[in-house]
């Protein structure tokens, strides 16, 4: 069936999660350092879902902030910017992924495997959830409670699918990430045009590009961000959007909603999200293309 490694990630997720804390056990980033996160595609947005990140690419060409620890994210461990990172790093370097054996991993001084397998699918759920939480956990969050939030909400109604040709999600902070992430899930599972904005860059210049045909989406936030969620969503409500005022806990909680929708909308046109059509022509031709082996 379509989507049933999707959807049996996002299932799991509560699962896996509650393995997180006893995975990542008293391994904690050395109190008092600079440190720096890093990664590709959906590692990367858990990289900024973590602390301070920046892309593999910028670490390499030198244009990332000064830090003493790097923190790489590869969930396969086999991303090819990400491993020249961390080999071209000149402090300690750590690995938050699935796999205890590959490349970036043996490159690393530090490895947390954070999930009891590789994910199947290539739109990749789990893992991110998993690698935040062990992002968090490194630097002395208690994640403890991140499973019960994400099974929760997986109950709750689903965002649903629609007949949208064009999305939107805006954050700010840490919500940010999660916009970020939640776009690529779209892009990926549902092969939707999807945009992600910080939520004031929105307000500067791109709602000129907006208007009715696109189904709109603003993380609400806290303090000064989440006012300025109320003026986007007043904006976006002049232009006669689709648009929802999403409340944010924590990024492992809020980009499940996201995974969902992904799949419905999927499901409602009949695409199947697990591939992200690597399966297809002319799309598996660029994937080889790219010379590098890519992780989403």
């Amino acid at each position: 069936m379509p989507g049933q490694l999707t959807r049996k990630a996002i299932a799991a997720q509560p699962e896996w999660l509650a393995q997180v804390p006893e995975r990542v056990g008293d391994q904690r980033l050395p109190q008092g350092a600079r440190v720096l996160f890093t990664g590709c595609g959906t590692s990367f947005h858990a990289a900024l879902a973590c602390g301070q990140a920046a892309q593999a690419l910028e670490v390499v060409v030198g244009n990332a902030p000064e830090a003493d620890v790097l923190v790489a994210i590869s969930h396969e461990g086999g991303t090819a910017l990400t491993l020249e990172a961390v080999r071209g790093f000149a402090g300690e370097t750590w690995l938050i992924t699935g796999a205890a054996e590959s490349a970036i991993a043996r490159a690393a001084d530090h490895v947390v495997v954070v999930t009891p397998e590789i994910e199947e699918s290539y739109c990749h759920t789990a893992s991110y959830t998993s690698a935040v939480a062990a992002g968090c956990a490194v630097q002395g969050e208690d994640v403890d409670g991140l499973a019960n939030q994400v099974f929760r909400e997986l109950d709750a109604e689903p965002l649903g699918a629609s007949d949208h040709d064009r999305f939107m999600v805006a954050g700010a902070a840490q919500d940010l990430a999660t916009a970020l992430e939640a776009v690529l899930k779209l892009r990926e599972g549902a092969h939707v045009a999807a945009e992600a904005y910080e939520t004031e860059q929105l307000l500067h210049g791109h709602l000129a590009a907006i208007d009715p045909s696109v189904r709109c989406f603003v993380l609400e936030g806290q303090g000064r961000a989440a006012e300025r969620a109320v003026d986007a969503m007043r904006a976006l409500g002049e232009l006669g959007c689709d648009a929802e005022l999403i409340p944010t806990a924590h990024p492992v909680v809020d980009i499940v909603r996201f995974q969902r929708l992904a799949c419905d909308l999927a499901e409602a046109r009949g695409l199947d999200p697990d591939l992200i059509r690597w399966d297809e022509e002319p799309w598996d031709r660029a994937r080889k293309a790219q010379d590098f082996t890519s992780e989403q």
